[in-house]
């Protein structure tokens, strides 16, 4: 290996390390003040070490609350933007001719546009109809651009597609919805998995959007914006440890059962 070689991995090797770094490090700062006596999220000064910001987690109903706001508005949201960012995919994917271009800068215009702009013009349209702010119009907000997100993942999953396949399907008489469940639906599950879990986390860390069209409800992310104007605890912290213990143990179980099952498919092919 040349000198030039074993600096460039060197350089490489560095610039991994602080990639890593620059993207954990605030995570393991902020899952640290969890365990530190002070009543304000810090590490430092490390006045002690603690459990209490779980009970006091589990004591707050307010948070909870919010929570499960948060979960609902998102459940909602994904409800709303599967089937109409998979639509919105297919219809982009089968164009062929110049409209193509002037329909896909149509459809991801809404995430150019800032979430202020969407949640002020949600409702003041929806106002003139009078519906007021609310978890309807946080769902309606947050589906308008989140949707975008879904119909990308589809997009890009459909780019790989063998139209050949649905050909030879429909020359051999079956309908355009059996296609669609038999063949493209199955092709399009991993996108759809994966699309849905964005959706929903992109629903859930929203705030520009929804402090406009919340109306009374009050999900995490304004319920978490309020207490850091009016006090915020480790109490928080400790959610969102929790939420990212969560979340690694879900990725690793996930990659778990597919190795299994990709071992299990190797076992079983002839030869």
């Amino acid at each position: 290996m040349s000198a030039g070689d074993r600096i460039a991995r060197g350089l490489f090797g560095l610039y991994l390390v602080a990639f890593f770094v620059y993207l954990f490090a605030p995570l393991a700062i902020m899952g640290a003040a969890t365990f530190n006596t002070s009543r304000f999220p810090t590490v430092t000064p490390w006045q002690g070490t603690t459990l209490q910001w779980f009970s006091a987690l589990w004591a707050d109903r307010a948070m909870w609350q919010a929570l499960w706001t948060s979960v609902i508005i998102a459940v909602c949201v994904v409800a709303i933007a599967l089937p109409v960012g998979t639509a919105a995919a297919l219809i982009l994917t089968s164009l062929h001719s110049r409209a193509r271009g002037f329909l896909y800068a149509l459809m991801v215009s809404p995430l150019l546009t800032p979430g202020v702009v969407i949640g002020i013009a949600t409702l003041v349209l929806w106002r003139q109809l009078g519906v007021g702010g609310g978890l309807f119009l946080i769902v309606l907000a947050q589906a308008s651009f989140i949707i975008c997100y879904v119909m990308l993942m589809i997009a890009a999953r459909l780019q790989r597609f063998d139209r050949t396949q649905e050909e030879a399907a429909l020359g051999l008489g079956a309908s355009k919805f059996m296609v669609f469940r038999r063949i493209i639906l199955p092709f399009l599950k991993p996108a759809l998995i994966a699309a849905g879990f964005l959706a929903m986390l992109q629903s859930i860390e929203n705030y520009n959007t929804t402090l406009f069209v919340r109306g009374f409800d009050t999900p995490l992310t304004v319920y978490i914006a309020t207490k850091v104007r009016t006090g915020l605890t480790p109490a928080v912290n400790a959610l969102a440890l929790i939420m990212i213990a969560m979340t690694i143990i879900g990725a690793v179980a996930f990659e778990i059962a597919r190795r299994r099952q990709a071992k299990a498919g190797r076992d079983v092919a002839p030869g």
